[in-house]
């Protein structure tokens, strides 16, 4: 078999990247629609759908890290998205809560079988030195494979809207069986037994953490606002496109279908967080690469609660979408600042153990806080909207008093390791996995 495992790896990453973005916006964009008009899903159930997928992906993030640490990269990337597929495929055609829970699981722990691999596969395969050019191409293939999957979806959607959520999934059934044949591994080399990531490390590194959080104010007040940030978000994630659902859509090309407008809506948050991170790149890198920007993200913060809020209340459809892409665009504005801020107050012999605390306690966040919410929800969406933008409310608050407590201080000591001076994000502080829902 190994004579067919011949494919060049870095036009292989490319390829399954693209790919990979291209099924999942193909099943992602009209998920929402799907559960309400097919499934019958309510609010509640909508949310339970999204804790059950970050419930998944949390407990078996260790185990299924072990394949691709023992074995093979590549053998825990294959099954990965068959598992994806499969989840996909179930989702697709049988619309039922249950069927869809089930989907969850499958999903989230093909995506633990992934989560780390692919980039851990190719680095294996050219080195460090080329990763980095490799990782920044890859994410124009995943740009444009997810426009292409947007429309796609749309157009399928129209027809059925388990259409497009089936193809993806066999799709992705496909893209794993090719892989077997054409990826290859050639510098694998097992990791060490200590080293490998096991769940009494996961204790270690909570434990760590926490001292870590204890010694340094902006890594405790980074790991509060993830906690209160996941809290609010698995709730409002999942019950927006509800509420969408409850205005009537104007005819545009002859049609109303909510498939064509959730098709509109995903492009538009394509290219609004395509803007914004453009915007960031313009901005001034003293204000990027400030010692504290709690100014800029308290700013930010506030501008998110004003979106989640205003879109609670608002009973305009154009006006609550303009209050949902306020939040959207303060969002991705705010996460790479926070990223490079994180980075640069924590050394980098606790670097890893202090960012993987900051997106536990957001993981953690979600599962506690969204089904009290979908259960809000399910009495009154409003208020389970609401609710969650009052729940963010203290964030721009953390940020200022951490502001003011520097102030007195005098200003933080001088730094090692500091963020790249364009202010480029260097690690992930919200959720653990994307495109989740």
């Amino acid at each position: 078999m190994s004579v067919y495992r011949s494919a060049d790896a870095v036009r292989t990453y490319y390829v399954y990247n693209a790919a990979w973005s291209f099924l999942a916006a193909l099943s992602f964009t009209l998920s929402a629609v799907y559960y309400v008009r097919d499934a019958g899903l309510n609010p509640l159930q909508m949310v339970l759908v999204g804790t059950t997928l970050e419930l998944a992906c949390f407990l078996f993030e260790i185990p299924t890290g072990i394949v691709a640490d023992l074995y093979s990269r590549r053998l825990s990337i294959i099954i990965g998205f068959a598992l994806i597929g499969a989840g996909f495929l179930l989702q697709g055609l049988v619309p039922a809560f249950l069927a869809i829970l089930a989907a969850q699981v499958l999903w989230g722990v093909g995506f633990t079988f992934t989560s780390g691999a692919d980039q851990a596969w190719i680095t294996d395969e050219i080195g460090t030195e080329r990763a980095a050019p490799v990782f920044v191409r890859a994410q124009q293939f995943e740009l444009g494979g997810r426009i292409v999957g947007i429309v796609s979806a749309g157009a399928l959607g129209l027809i059925s809207l388990p259409l497009p959520m089936a193809i993806s999934g066999a799709g992705m059934i496909l893209l794993a069986l090719m892989l077997a044949v054409f990826m290859r591994e050639q510098n694998f080399h097992r990791t060490p037994k200590h080293e490998r990531e096991t769940f009494r490390q996961m204790a270690e590194t909570f434990k760590s953490g926490l001292d870590a959080a204890r010694r340094r104010p902006v890594v405790r007040t980074l790991v509060i606002i993830s906690l209160i940030s996941g809290l609010a978000s698995e709730a409002f994630d999942r019950l927006w496109s509800v509420k969408i659902l409850n205005f009537s859509f104007p005819t545009v090309f002859g049609t109303s279908d909510p498939a064509f407008w959730f098709t509109v809506l995903a492009l538009v948050g394509t290219l609004l967080s395509l803007f914004t991170s453009l915007v960031l790149n313009r901005l001034s890198p003293d204000r990027l690469s400030a010692t504290h920007p709690t100014g800029i993200l308290a700013t930010l913060a506030m501008l998110q609660v004003v979106g989640i809020c205003s879109f609670a209340l608002l009973g305009n459809l154009w006006l609550a979408l303009a209050a949902m892409w306020l939040n959207t665009v303060a969002g991705t504005l705010a996460y790479p600042i926070e990223s490079a801020w994180l980075n640069r107050h924590v050394d980098s012999k606790s670097r890893a153990t202090v960012i993987s605390m900051v997106s536990q306690a957001n993981a953690i966040g979600q599962v506690v806080g969204g089904p009290p919410l979908g259960a809000l929800g399910r009495a009154s969406l409003r208020a389970a909207l609401l609710a969650s933008g009052l729940i963010w409310l203290p964030i721009p608050a953390l940020y200022l008093k951490l502001r003011a407590t520097n102030a007195r201080r005098g200003g933080p000591p001088a730094l090692t390791n500091p963020a790249p001076a364009d202010g480029s994000p260097l690690i992930s502080t919200g959720e653990a996995a994307p495109e989740r829902d």
